[in-house]
């Protein structure tokens, strides 16, 4: 299993053939939060069940920093599917009991969905949809349902597996076949995938919602890559607690959105039975996934168009919207806006709010295939704007903790660097 950023390097130069790799784990403290699994691992802490969900649970900063609680009054993300193309999802994981539906393998390696020789997709979906049972991560959005898409990453160990090449694409094409209405693709890849703009195009004419990490190598080469890079994919960058973005977390023009991805809880490994603190844009992009199934969840008949430029309008920035930043995107996601305050335009159903493009409306809550969305696979135009910081609206008093993540997105643009406050930013891309 990788356990770090320098376990994933190998494969990352250009000059090499695809490498598919997690985009989390950055710097990670093992094993503080400790035993999740089941009474066992209760009594082997010295603790009841709850103390120990208490304990993993009180790690999930941003949960009080959303305003979870009042949030989840609203909306939990019921009725919502959630496509995790990841290395497997556990079926060991109590915390999504009731929660994981039958999924796809496209691997060829021993196994199926349900298996996870690592640890990475089933922390994925546990940060999405976990239901917090016997110690377990608590998702954004805990009635949400999991359809696990097991693709073939870096940590795949069957050599014969590996020979057979990248299967990104055909994650993606079983993801988008299936009934989820949110993908999630905590990976990534310098090179883009034989078939994967035409799989991601295909996914968003099913009128899916895709999200993927940015990357984690910022310090090393800051090169986004594909999935996130793909035309019309919502790219995630990773911040910390106080709203910066982690030093690891890469930018650029195909930076969309912002979610928090350090300090956050994970397994350590694949045997299940205890969490480790990490940090990565995997992270943020399961999170950002979790507050788009809540928005969805209020508002079932929406577009996955609809969604998003809600997430958009409502993001923490204190730049013009139509300059996103390198590092933040938009901004920092702020579901409680829009689920407990009813901010921000869904607008047309049938306009991309990322490409400017004419889709064809309907929501995917029936299932129901749309006409293929049009993308170019030439990369955005861009401009850098001059020094800022932002600053969130004013709270309601009904937000709780709402005002935390104001204060969060109040911090988010800036980034520090030589000593400096800067957040650069990009003019609006252009299809």
């Amino acid at each position: 299993m990788s356990e770090d950023v320098q376990s994933m390097k190998s494969g990352t130069s250009r000059r090499a053939g695809i490498t598919v790799r997690f985009a989390g784990r950055v710097g990670r403290r093992v094993a503080t939060l400790t035993a999740a699994l089941g009474a066992l691992a209760a009594v082997s802490a010295g603790l009841a069940p709850s103390a120990v969900a208490d304990d993993v649970q009180s790690k999930q900063w941003y949960l009080d920093a959303m305003g979870a609680k009042d949030l989840w009054k609203v909306s939990t993300g019921k009725g919502i599917k959630v496509a995790v193309i990841d290395s497997g999802v556990s079926s060991k994981s109590k915390s999504l009991n009731g929660r994981l539906l039958q999924g796809v393998d496209v691997t060829g390696s021993a196994g199926g969905a349900t298996d996870d020789f690592d640890g990475h997709g089933t922390t994925i979906a546990e940060l999405i949809a976990g239901s917090g049972a016997m110690g377990g991560i608590k998702g954004v959005a805990p009635d949400a349902k999991i359809i696990p898409i097991r693709t073939r990453l870096s940590t795949i160990k069957d050599k014969s597996a590996k020979e057979k090449g990248d299967t990104t694409a055909k994650a993606i094409r079983a993801a988008a076949d299936s009934d989820a209405q949110i993908i999630n693709m905590s990976f990534g890849s310098d090179f883009p995938s034989d078939g994967g703009l035409e799989a991601v195009k295909y996914a968003q004419s099913k009128g899916k919602l895709l999200f993927a990490s940015v990357g984690n190598e910022a310090e090393k080469e800051n090169y986004i890559g594909y999935p996130a890079k793909y035309p019309g994919v919502v790219g995630v960058s990773a911040v910390d607690k106080t709203g910066q973005a982690g030093k690891f977390s890469e930018s650029g023009n195909y930076v969309q959105l912002a979610a928090p991805g350090l300090d956050i809880p994970e397994w350590c490994n694949n045997d299940f039975q205890s969490y480790c603190t990490g940090a990565g844009t995997s992270m943020a992009s399961a999170i950002a996934s979790g507050a788009a199934a809540l928005i969805w969840s209020k508002h079932p008949s929406w577009t996955a168009n609809q969604v998003l430029r809600v997430m958009i309008d409502t993001a923490g920035r204190d730049w013009p919207k139509d300059k996103p930043s390198r590092y933040l995107g938009y901004g920092l996601i702020r579901p409680a806006r829009n689920v407990l305050h009813g901010e921000g335009s869904p607008g047309a159903g049938n306009i991309n709010p990322l490409t400017n493009e004419k889709t064809t409306a309907g929501s995917t809550s029936g299932n129901t295939p749309s006409a293929s969305v049009p993308a170019s696979s030439q990369p955005p135009k861009s401009t850098s704007g001059g020094e800022t910081s932002a600053a969130g609206s004013s709270a309601k008093s009904s937000d709780g903790n709402d005002q935390l993540w104001i204060v969060l997105g109040a911090a988010a643009a800036v980034v520090v660097i030589g000593g400096g406050a800067f957040a650069v930013l990009r003019a609006r891309r252009s299809a």
